[in-house]
């Protein structure tokens, strides 16, 4: 019998395939191509318009990182607004925070959102079924248009790359209305790609947020699966620079918080450590010395 093999599509001169057990589920959403299938090393994978997005056995990293990251960053984090993230990991980890007392998730592809509930259960838990959670089957863009003033602490991006469906969650209007919705001292995480292979989306996010943030930085994590090294995640804030600080200080309220030691990567001493960039990351940076 054949082996069946799925390669990923993202760069035409570089890749990675994974050997498929069984394909679990193809569709085309009015928005993308869809593919869920068991993986021979990775477990369940989820593929959009030949992309993967997340795979079972190393989802944590990125969604840890995604997610505590900001959450520990913002001295009381109470509304969070979630874009994308349609495999509910994202929205699991939020709400692991105790002291989140309301989560909105916006997902523009509801085919994302049930196929995970059906193939990827594990990935968001009963995250569903949370009374805390609002989860929305629409477009981020225009919902945070019309959001009001001040309404979100931390907004987390989980957006595909900037290409297709994800495209505008890169642009000047998007990163200014995202500013207007923050609270005071609010701020905002999304990825920003893997710099090795994909630079220019580091620096021209971080450009775009630097017109309507004060301070804009960036921290790195090592998921397997985004092939390249380091995936960076791109953090914007309206209150203290994110890049300093201290890791007893996030020890104590993970700790309260009843996360610390439960995570698989996330811990105070790689959230603070994430912020110290390779210099060939650092500098796609606004304000890098060339």
């Amino acid at each position: 019998m054949a082996e069946n093999w799925i390669e990923e599509t993202l760069y035409d001169n570089w890749g990675q395939r994974f050997r498929v057990v069984k394909e679990l589920a193809r569709t085309r959403s009015p928005f993308q191509d869809i593919v869920v299938f068991e993986s021979d090393s990775h477990g369940r994978v989820l593929l959009l318009d030949g992309v993967v997005q997340i795979t079972e056995r190393d989802e944590f990293v990125y969604q840890e990182m995604l997610t505590h990251v900001p959450l520990f960053t913002h001295k009381a984090p109470r509304n969070v607004l979630i874009i994308g993230a349609g495999d509910g990991g994202v929205l699991r980890r939020v709400l692991e925070h105790p002291g989140v007392e309301k989560a909105v998730m916006v997902e523009i592809d509801g085919a994302v959102i049930e196929l995970s509930k059906q193939y990827l259960p594990s990935i968001a838990g009963d995250a569903w079924t949370n009374p805390r959670a609002q989860v929305i089957v629409g477009d981020g863009i225009d919902y945070v248009a019309k959001a009001a003033d001040g309404a979100f602490d931390v907004i987390i991006v989980d957006s595909t790359d900037p290409i297709g469906v994800g495209e505008v969650l890169f642009t000047d209007s998007f990163y200014q209305h995202c500013a207007r919705v923050l609270s005071a001292e609010g701020l905002i995480v999304n990825q920003c790609g893997v710099p090795f292979m994909q630079a220019d989306e580091l620096y021209e996010t971080s450009a775009r947020r630097a017109k309507y943030f004060p301070h804009v930085s960036a921290y790195v994590a090592a998921v397997p699966t985004y092939v390249g090294g380091f995936m960076t995640l791109g953090i914007a804030s309206k209150g203290p620079n994110p890049a300093g600080q201290d890791t007893a200080a996030v020890r104590a309220r993970a700790e309260q918080a009843g996360i610390l030691g439960k995570t698989q990567y996330w811990t105070p001493e790689i959230h603070t450590g994430s912020f110290n960039l390779p210099p060939y990351i650092a500098k796609h940076l606004p304000g890098a010395k060339a």
